[in-house]
């Protein structure tokens, strides 16, 4: 087993103690991401819309920095403090990916770091 830190800046820095992302063999454990700028490390302004998107965009950024990207998500993690914004999410989601699409679980939860309103985590399997 080849255990391997994967880190970039071009998603948020670890704000815990946690890596961004951890690669064994050819699968990869991506830390929940929240709506962080990681350039200013500051929660990006513009409502749910707007945190969803740049979630993804830190999730796509960690992909790539291990070697792939959102598509070879086979697991994905939904935290949402409102389940109201569920369809947001599917919406948003389908502009990012494209079938097949990931497992997937969303789950309502009371508060999330830094009071946002949605992080996500994932597996990802490269090839």
């Amino acid at each position: 087993m080849s255990k391997q830190i994967i880190s970039t800046d071009q998603a948020p820095a670890a704000i815990g103690t946690y890596s961004q992302a951890v690669k064994v063999d050819k699968t990869v454990y991506l830390s929940g991401q929240i709506p962080l700028n990681p350039a200013t490390m500051q929660v990006v302004e513009g409502g749910i819309e707007a945190e969803i998107k740049q979630v993804f965009d830190n999730l796509s950024a960690v992909c790539s920095a291990a070697g792939g990207n959102l598509q070879d998500i086979v697991k994905l993690n939904i935290f949402l403090t409102d389940l109201s914004h569920f369809p947001v999410v599917n919406e948003i989601m389908a502009s990012y990916f494209k079938t097949p699409y990931p497992a997937r679980a969303a789950i309502g939860v009371a508060s999330l770091p830094k009071a946002v309103g949605v992080e996500m985590d994932a597996i990802m399997v490269i090839q």
